[in-house]
């Protein structure tokens, strides 16, 4: 009985030995995950591509579940994408919740202090809204990439002009500029180092900041390495072009300043006009929307809004 009981004893401290053994490893497997991820992804966009990663070292992660549930569907993997395009330190989880609440604060506000029947109308444009800041930010973004284009382009053409591969050349610019191109460049350097081609690590770069002066640097670059040829000749010439569209772009920017003013005024305009009557009299837009003919003419009104916002929108859309 006594040599069954050291057997037993034996036996259970074998297998935990054996447990914390496995979790050591199993932890250390993790954390090479991790960090082959962040690798990939670049320095400041790692929790982006990550499948179950929380986020950098930093900042404690919310709403962990969430960002688990949406990585893993189609509209989820494309709201990755667009948040890694915009360089903004939210997961996709975080992303949903934070819009989420805003559509539902704006649908209370347009409830309470307009009328009941606006608190639809104010969570419609908060879910529109939140796109257009994604938007936005991408854009802004990519302006700021576009800028130092030429910068790049330069640094490319004097590298391999020195002699270093494209892989090196790209290296070198990643560590001499600063974000966006910095950050950028480095994930596609840390992509090339563990394996990708540089054809797929350069046009992923292209469709996470989608413009013509990066498509055609891109374009140059993989023909280049496919190809060979001048390519220091090709990305000086290119260094010329990329200055003059940039000059040209703040030109054009400069004068559509005060159309894109007057997009935004006409909305604005419009909930100020609410708001007057509101206060002036209250609880009429309540007695408006409170009948079928006052919702459809409410309806009218705000469709006209939006189609003023979008063909003047569009008046002042160029490209350049």
């Amino acid at each position: 009985m006594g040599n069954l009981s050291l057997l037993a004893t034996g036996l259970a401290l074998l297998a935990l030995v054996c447990a914390v053994a496995g979790f050591h490893v199993y932890a250390g497997g993790r954390a090479q995950r991790r960090a082959l991820v962040r690798r990939l992804a670049g320095p400041d966009e790692g929790p982006l591509q990550a499948a179950a990663l929380p986020g950098p070292p930093g900042r404690k992660r919310r709403f962990d579940a969430l960002d688990r549930r949406l990585r893993g569907t189609e509209p989820g993997r494309r709201l990755r994408l667009k948040l890694q395009s915009t360089g903004l330190d939210l997961t996709v989880g975080e992303y949903a919740a934070y819009a989420l609440a805003s559509v539902a604060a704006l649908w209370l506000i347009g409830s309470a202090v307009l009328a009941p029947f606006f608190g639809p109308v104010f969570a419609a444009a908060g879910v529109w809204g939140s796109n257009v800041f994604l938007n936005w930010q991408r854009a802004r973004r990519t302006e700021r990439f576009i800028s130092q284009l030429p910068e790049l382009a330069r640094l490319i053409a004097n590298g391999t002009a020195a002699g270093l591969a494209m892989r090196t050349a790209l290296s070198m610019a990643a560590e001499e500029m600063d974000d966006p191109a910095g950050a950028e460049l480095s994930t596609v350097a840390n992509q090339l180092a563990v394996g990708r081609s540089l054809e797929e690590a350069l046009n992923e770069l292209g469709e996470r900041l989608p413009s013509r002066e990066l498509n055609v640097l891109v374009t140059t670059l993989i023909l280049a390495n496919r190809a060979g040829g001048t390519i220091v000749a090709s990305l000086r010439n290119l260094t010329s072009t990329l200055e003059e569209r940039k000059e040209t772009r703040r030109e054009v920017r400069t004068m559509l300043a005060e159309i894109n003013a007057t997009a935004v005024t006409v909305p604005l305009l419009g909930l100020g006009a609410l708001l007057m009557i509101n206060a002036m009299s209250p609880g009429a837009l309540g007695r408006v929307t409170g009948s079928p003919g006052g919702q459809i003419a409410m309806l009218v009104a705000l469709g006209l809004y939006i189609v003023g916002f979008v063909v003047v929108r569009r008046f002042g859309r160029i490209d350049v």
